[in-house]
């Protein structure tokens, strides 16, 4: 059989499994994705809260970090990695993955930098929470694993970082979903003050500024946390339980020192790394995102977030954004895994 007739039959059963993961996820979603009332790229959304595990975690070397992370589905399916934020964790995506898995995905959910299992592999380098950082550890995380152009999807540092790749490395995304839409940013842009309600919204990040806030997030860094999580979600009626698996991820040793340089780095009240300079000068330049994207936002995020109308025209390809219904806020896919699901199943499909 020849070379061309195998790359036949790839391209078609890839495009049968994907199919099959659009009808398995719109059966999935019935109730959660429904169309609703407040326009086109609207969905109203529940929690079914169904699962509360992954399957034991793995551990890989990939650049300079041994990263642990989840993996489910089949190995040869198309790939999809999943991206947590800052105070959450990769169990964001607990009841994303199996359906996805299910749908035919191989879906990787790793631990960003300083969070969960985690680790530096030398204690002399820098922990650094900058925006390119974090990417590189990304890209560096498929290049270990082999996977060479999977689906990114995230939300607050995630989203970003999968933003980030997108835009830098388009050869490397074959689709974004990104919730609350193009969060690149550069210490310049930063420089400009904001109005005072929306300065407001930031208050952590001038606590972090301070020694006091990075002491105080360390010995608080658990109801300082689940603060974040009740301003950010106001409608999620979360339990302990479910705050404190994602809780225990914040105890990696690197956790306060990145979290800390990050935000000061944003500031410009931390140095960078020069290596990631010219990664930098481009990403300030706030590059457009060609690839196909579906950006998400929902609609009681009590985090600070943009208006999707500021940033439709950041995204060159084919384009949709979808706001979810029914008291979603900043985790989305925790809160509506469902409707997440279904917009990395319906994107690889643009």
């Amino acid at each position: 059989m020849s070379e061309e007739i195998h790359k036949d039959r790839r391209r078609f059963f890839s495009a049968a499994a994907l199919s099959v993961a659009a009808v398995q996820l719109g059966m999935f979603g019935s109730t959660a994705a429904r169309a609703s009332n407040s326009g086109p790229g609207s969905a109203t959304a529940r929690n079914p809260k169904t699962n509360s595990s992954f399957a034991p975690l793995r551990q890989i070397d990939a650049g300079q970090l041994s990263v642990g992370y989840a993996e489910s589905g089949p190995a040869n399916g198309p790939a999809a990695i999943l991206l947590h934020g800052w105070p959450y964790d990769i169990y964001s995506f607990v009841d994303v993955a199996p359906l996805l898995a299910s749908a035919g995905y191989r879906v990787i959910v790793p631990y960003l930098r300083g969070y969960g299992t985690t680790r530096f592999l030398s204690s002399g380098t820098i922990r650094n929470g900058q925006q390119a950082a974090v990417a590189a550890d990304i890209v560096a995380l498929m290049d270990a694993l082999k996977i060479q152009k999977p689906i990114i999807a995230g939300f607050d540092w995630g989203a970003r970082t999968a933003n980030i790749i997108a835009a830098l490395w388009p050869e490397r995304c074959k689709a974004l979903v990104s919730v609350s839409g193009y969060l690149i940013g550069s210490q310049e842009a930063n420089k400009t003050p904001l109005p005072p309600k929306a300065e407001f919204a930031w208050w952590y990040q001038f606590y972090f500024a301070t020694e006091r806030g990075q002491a105080g997030y360390e010995k608080y860094r658990h109801d300082f946390s689940k603060l974040i999580w009740q301003l950010a979600s106001p409608k999620w009626t979360f339990d302990d339980a479910t705050f404190d698996r994602s809780a225990a991820s914040f105890e990696n040793p690197d956790h306060v020192a990145v979290v800390i340089h990050n935000y000061r780095w944003r500031m410009g009240l931390a140095e960078g790394e020069s290596k990631y300079d010219d990664l930098e000068k481009r990403l300030a330049q706030a590059p457009v995102i060609t690839v196909p994207t579906i950006t998400m936002e929902g609609d009681a995020n009590g985090a600070p977030h943009p208006d999707p109308a500021s940033y439709a025209k950041k995204f060159t390809g084919k384009y949709e954004h979808r706001t979810i219904t029914g008291g979603i806020g900043h985790n989305l896919p925790q809160e509506a895994p469902e409707a997440f699901a279904k917009s990395i199943v319906d994107v690889a499909g643009y």
